[in-house]
């Protein structure tokens, strides 16, 4: 039997789309290392896990499996809405952050259509625009920062959207509260400004934005938020945009029915009432972060100041193939390569447990 071909019949726009890799698991790192013990530091996860009361929540509602979820989300949406401080319409939840960046494609974008982003930036960006046909434009970052005059300057050219992430990811810089309001006042009105906020929750600058304050002037702006990261539910995948009420209309057209299952649900709406969790992440993250920057310098590490629960430093001045080498070490990270970073490394911050023996990892490599 002759071997089928099937790209003829697949949308030309994902022949030569690149699949995101995630990289090697903990199990599968022991299994190939023989190790007992593997360290995670590639996805930036929280190293505290979820909230308690996010799992029991979530238990609970395991019994109810047999039902379909509530596709509005109905009681995690007046819960965030009073939370943040906006109308409950503005509110869109998505199968992860991820999700929502393809219903923002689908929704909006036309085969050639103009997506403007950082050069380089959070793959999801480009991946979902390449795979509906979208023109992506990329304006290189400055100085590891996104440029954002720059960016509105490609936008005034003609742009459906642009997309920004603050903290970036993969460089843990923000964009300040001066840009966003730089972006507002000269992107056109009829260009979206997608701004991403993953890590948000992370930054302690005073320069980072208060960006929910401007969405009442500013209908096009449409916020990214998660509750993969600091509410550490990455594995139940639940994100959130808000925006105003009519582009979020817009979204709900094209939105899976039930994208967003009722164990998920129920976790976020519980860690949304655990602040002490929250204040715990916050400073775990705040203390690791510093003490990786301060140890990295000292063994002659070139750090990016992040503000974010992670840090990119270069390492090819000083060794090579460094993710390999804490690899084999039961230490996994995220090569630089594929981020857009050759010859250097993103390590997320872990407990203080698994920083200190990073860093004594990384000493005893150093001297090898």
């Amino acid at each position: 039997m002759s071997e089928r071909k099937f790209e003829g019949i697949a949308r030309a726009e994902i022949i030569n789309l690149p699949i995101y890799s995630p990289g090697l698991g903990s199990e599968e790192v022991k299994r190939r290392y023989k190790l007992e013990e593997v360290i995670k530091l590639a996805s930036n996860e929280n190293p505290l896990g979820p909230s308690p009361l996010a799992v029991e929540a979530a238990r609970k509602e395991l019994s109810n499996a047999n039902i379909y979820p509530d596709g509005y989300c109905g009681k995690l949406r007046e819960k965030l809405s009073r939370r943040i401080g906006v109308s409950p319409d503005s509110l869109f939840f998505g199968n992860g952050a991820d999700e929502i960046i393809d219903l923002i494609f689908l929704a909006f974008f036309n085969k050639e259509d103009n997506a403007v982003m950082g050069d380089p930036t959070f793959s999801s960006f480009y991946l979902s625009g390449m795979s509906v046909g979208a023109k992506i434009i990329y304006v290189p970052l400055e100085k590891y920062r996104h440029d954002i005059e720059g960016i509105v300057n490609a936008a005034k050219k003609g742009a459906k959207a642009i997309f920004v992430d603050s903290p970036h990811n993969p460089t843990g810089t923000i964009a300040t509260r001066e840009e966003l309001e730089y972006a507002l006042g000269n992107v056109p009105e009829d260009t979206l400004i997608v701004w991403d906020e993953a890590y948000g929750e992370y930054a302690e600058d005073g320069e980072f934005p208060q960006s929910i304050s401007y969405l009442e002037d500013h209908p096009n702006l449409l916020i990214l938020r998660t509750f993969s990261k600091i509410y550490g539910l990455a594995g139940l995948r639940i994100g959130y945009a808000i925006a105003d009420s009519e582009i979020i209309s817009l979204l709900e057209r094209v939105r899976p029915p039930f994208n967003v299952n009722l164990v998920a649900q129920a976790a976020a709406a519980a860690a949304l009432d655990d602040e002490e969790h929250l204040r715990a992440s916050k400073e775990v993250n705040r203390e690791g972060r510093n003490y990786l920057h301060g140890e990295l310098e000292k063994m002659g590490f070139k750090v990016v100041p992040s503000q974010a629960n992670f840090v990119l430093f270069r390492f090819d001045h000083l060794t090579s193939k460094l993710s390999d080498r804490l690899l084999s070490k039961g230490v996994i990270v995220r090569d630089g390569t594929s981020l857009g970073y050759p010859g250097y490394v993103r390590m997320t911050v872990g407990t203080p447990e698994q920083n200190k023996k990073v860093v004594s990892v990384l000493e005893k490599i150093i001297k090898e």
